[in-house]
């Protein structure tokens, strides 16, 4: 597994590695189409992506994690899209994904992360010092997500 560090997309073939990623995990096996995994927060100021790579030095870079940071308030954001590569789980690489977006959340100042998991991801994000606060939203009519907190 890669021991690179969590880093933005730089490339426009890391981009395409990256969203790709969120498709296949997120999206593709919910017969979503593609275009789907891409939201407009996507592009706006704030906004912090985590990718880590298979092969940094590759000409067609294989994303085995990423998430997203989107702030909220000035004291708030919420992490969205988190994604591990289906022969990378539990290898340690989306904690490594939280733990690069909560450094960048202190860093912009926040106190707080808030995120929507999906109820089979509930006891990994409890681990990290996640508190479900409430049963949140049925992503395609079949997914019960948990709205939950941490404080920073």
């Amino acid at each position: 597994m890669s021991s690179f560090a969590v880093r933005p997309p730089r490339t426009p073939a890391e981009w395409e590695a990256y969203y790709q990623l969120r498709y296949a995990v997120l999206r593709q096996p919910w017969q979503q189409l593609p275009g789907s995994e891409r939201v407009p927060a996507d592009d706006e100021p704030g906004t912090v992506h985590a990718l880590l790579l298979a092969d940094e030095s590759s000409t067609r870079p294989e994303a085995l994690a990423v998430g997203m940071l989107q702030p909220t308030s000035a004291h708030q954001g919420q992490v969205r899209f988190m994604a591990v590569a289906p022969q990378a789980a539990g290898t340690g690489l989306g904690r490594q994904i939280m733990d690069a977006l909560e450094t960048q959340a202190r860093a912009a100042g926040l106190t707080e992360i808030i995120l929507h998991s999906r109820e089979a991801a509930v006891p990994f994000y409890e681990r990290l010092g996640y508190e479900v606060v409430e049963p949140s939203h049925t992503l395609f009519g079949v997914i019960p997500h948990f709205l939950m907190r941490k404080q920073l």
